[in-house]
């Protein structure tokens, strides 16, 4: 029989079982005498196992074997969970998920994952202390990574593919330091304040801490984004005292996606034999309290929702896609037929063009409703990502998710998982204080980090709030004087939010300690920038000692939105009426000129008045002489403008088309769209504008 066929809905329901897997497995980690919660884990490895040893993954039918084995002896109170059991399980789900990535990707699925399973098959013999040991970490001297394998989580490779995107140097580069060297930590830490200056350290092996504490032999290696020519950056490393030897290779897409394979390949095996301190350090760990990462969500008990019947269908989202162009190309007639039938004036004609109005707006809400996803399928993946995140950090912390099943486009949805990921590992690691900082303030050890989201009018909000330490202003204005992307005079006249807002400034950051999580300054820069180019926009709002809340305004959809169309001259233009704050009229009387920009008073305050003619330099267009001038307020945030523009048309839904990829990036354009008389219309990008 040929499985090709079935491959699909294999990947696709081994992502399902492994998603559920990871949410049930927290959910036990906090109740850990749950029977129920061990019953419903079981069943999703036993059916994962099934599926896998039916499509031929050997590898990945075993994996999940050996856990049922562990998870058997649970479910019938023959093993208590303890945190080693709980680590080891996770681990497992780790490999699992990258065997069935592998797969995804037209590999095999398989992995060594030897010592994963040799811990699994001790913990069923009830040997603890020697599955411990099993997984315990080897001595630097006995790490065989080599120096070309850095393995970079999801976070930090979508940083580098982001700055490659963005047009920034993304660098690979070894440092070997000489032999006779007595001080390996100082030059390692000279060669890294000297990247710091011209750009920004993503990951390094060995670890930062490591290389702090001279547990290393004479070499490292990091990944670094930079605007620096290499052959620079290597003659710059090689003055250093004592530095032996650099080597920079300059990366692209391709290159590094086959320095990350190349990477996890490359994982280091099992030692043969670990030395005894670090087996008696990883049992210490294994004694020890964790931090829970658990999500406090509303979700029925684990019995109630695997009785529950499915009622939903998997369609391919090309599918979707050929649905949607072909509504678009429908909504462009109905358009024409509404302006036809207007001419014609014919009754029966004009009936049935406002009943063929009516179905193809009910036809539209279904499409639309078709394209739009709950954010819990990325919200989903968030508390297994805070709990690692926590343990690895030694806090304690609890993860609240409120408005998993708010709706967003697909399109939406596939780009925000990462200024997410990057949002919440900064609440996690700069936000919420270590345990001993907490107890200082007089605050609770666990520090609490809120995920919310909710419908607001046409937008959606995504909120990511911690009751941490909050933000100080003179911290990043000191920071941001030093590293000059501001002046004193300009750091005086600005507010807190806008202080704030510094902290999307490219390479800034005002962490102290640098970590391989964050304190390189890359990652919010990448947050807002991604942001904007779907049409929202993040604001920051924080209580010094008391936290801080990152919202996050999304369009609701970027496939058909509602437009004020506008005429030019010659040309019309579509403004989305979602930036829009009001329209109106001006006389020539009201503009002021202050400091050489154009002002109009609006609201008891002045805001900038910007021709949209000379702006976009339409022809056949002459503003002179008119008694009163037309305009639109628009909003970007906090701040307004004001567009002169020729004449209203009016308001109309119309289908967002991308201008192809000859056409250069228009400053100001965000895309066009086909009207009803077959015109084509620009449609203005505000946020670029009063950018």
């Amino acid at each position: 029989m040929d499985m090709n066929q079935y491959l699909s809905m294999f990947i696709d329901e081994s992502n399902d079982h492994l998603q559920s897997l990871n949410e049930n497995m927290l959910q036990l980690e906090s109740n850990p005498n749950d029977l129920g919660i061990v019953q419903v884990i079981f069943r999703s490895a036993h059916t994962l196992k099934g599926m896998a040893a039916t499509m031929g993954f050997e590898d990945l039918a075993s994996l999940t074997h050996q856990m049922e084995n562990v998870l058997d002896l649970v479910r019938n109170e023959k093993l208590v969970m303890q945190e080693f059991i709980f680590d080891t399980l996770f681990k497992s789900l780790d490999a699992l998920e990258s065997m069935v990535q592998d797969i995804t990707q037209g590999g095999e699925g398989r992995a060594d994952v030897s010592s994963i399973v040799a811990a699994l098959q001790a913990i069923v013999r009830g040997e603890l202390e020697a599955a411990v040991t099993v997984e315990a970490p080897s001595s630097t001297s006995e790490q065989t990574i080599p120096l070309d394998a850095i393995q970079l989580d999801e976070y930090q490779y979508s940083v580098l593919e982001q700055s490659i995107t963005e047009g920034h140097r993304v660098l690979y580069l070894e440092v070997s330091i000489r032999e006779d060297s007595a001080l390996k930590a100082a030059r390692a830490y000279m060669v890294f304040d000297a990247l710091e200056r011209s750009g920004e350290v993503v990951k390094s092996y060995p670890s930062v801490q490591d290389i702090e504490q001279e547990n290393f032999e004479r070499s490292f290696s990091l990944y670094y984004i930079t605007q620096k020519e290499p052959g620079d950056l290597e003659s710059m490393i090689a003055n250093i005292s004592e530095i032996d030897q650099v080597k920079v290779v300059s990366l692209d897409h391709e290159s590094l996606k086959q320095m990350t394979q190349q990477s996890s390949n490359a994982a280091p095996k099992k030692a043969a034999e670990p030395k005894a301190e670090a087996a008696e350090k990883a049992k210490a760990s294994a004694d020890s309290t964790s931090a829970n990462a658990a999500p406090k969500q509303n979700k029925p008990s684990g019995n109630a929702a695997a009785s529950a019947p499915s009622r939903t269908i998997r369609v391919d989202i090309e599918r979707l896609d050929v649905l949607m162009n072909l509504f678009s190309e429908l909504l462009i007639d109905r358009v024409r037929l509404e302006q036809l039938a207007s001419e014609i004036k014919r009754q029966d004609l004009t009936e049935t063009i406002e009943h063929m109005t009516r179905v193809s707006a009910d036809l539209q809400n279904i499409v639309l409703k078709l394209r739009m996803v709950p954010v819990d399928t990325v919200f989903n993946r968030f508390p297994r990502m805070v709990r690692d995140l926590a343990k690895s950090l030694d806090k304690k912390i609890d993860l609240i998710i409120t408005g998993a099943e708010t709706e967003l486009d697909r399109t939406v949805i596939d780009e925000i998982g990462d200024p997410l990921v990057h949002l919440l590992r900064n609440a996690v690691d700069h936000g919420v204080e270590s345990v001993a900082d907490r107890v200082a303030a007089g605050k609770s050890d666990t520090g609490t980090v809120h995920l919310r989201a909710f419908h607001s009018g046409n937008h959606v909000f995504i909120e990511i709030e911690d009751d941490g330490a909050g933000i100080y202003r003179d911290k990043i204005v000191n920071k941001a004087l030093k590293n000059g992307i501001v002046t004193e005079e300009q750091t005086a006249a600005m507010s807190d939010e806008e202080v704030y807002q510094l902290l999307f400034a490219p390479g800034f950051s005002t962490a102290e300690v640098i970590s391989d999580i964050s304190g390189r300054g890359v990652g919010l820069d990448v947050v807002k920038s991604k942001i904007a180019s779907l049409g929202g926009n993040v604001t920051i709002f924080s209580q010094p000692g008391k936290g801080t809340k990152f919202s996050v305004q999304l369009p609701l959809t970027l496939s058909i939105i509602a437009a004020m169309l506008i005429k030019m001259g010659d040309e019309k233009f579509a403004i989305p009426l979602s930036s829009i704050v009001e329209t109106g009229a001006i006389k020539p009387d009201e503009i002021r000129t202050v400091h050489g920009t154009k002002m109009i008073e609006y609201r008891n305050s002045h805001i900038p008045y910007i021709s949209l003619s000379r702006f976009l330099d339409v022809p056949n267009y002459d503003e002179t002489g008119e008694e009163e001038t037309e305009i639109v307020v628009i909003r970007k945030g906090d701040r307004m403008a004001a567009l002169a523009v020729d004449d209203f048309i009016g308001q109309n839904e119309i289908v967002i088309k991308n201008l192809g990829k000859y056409l250069p990036q228009i400053q100001g354009i965000s895309g066009a769209t086909i009207l009803g008389d077959g015109q084509v219309a620009l449609i203005i990008d505000p946020n670029n504008i009063i950018k």
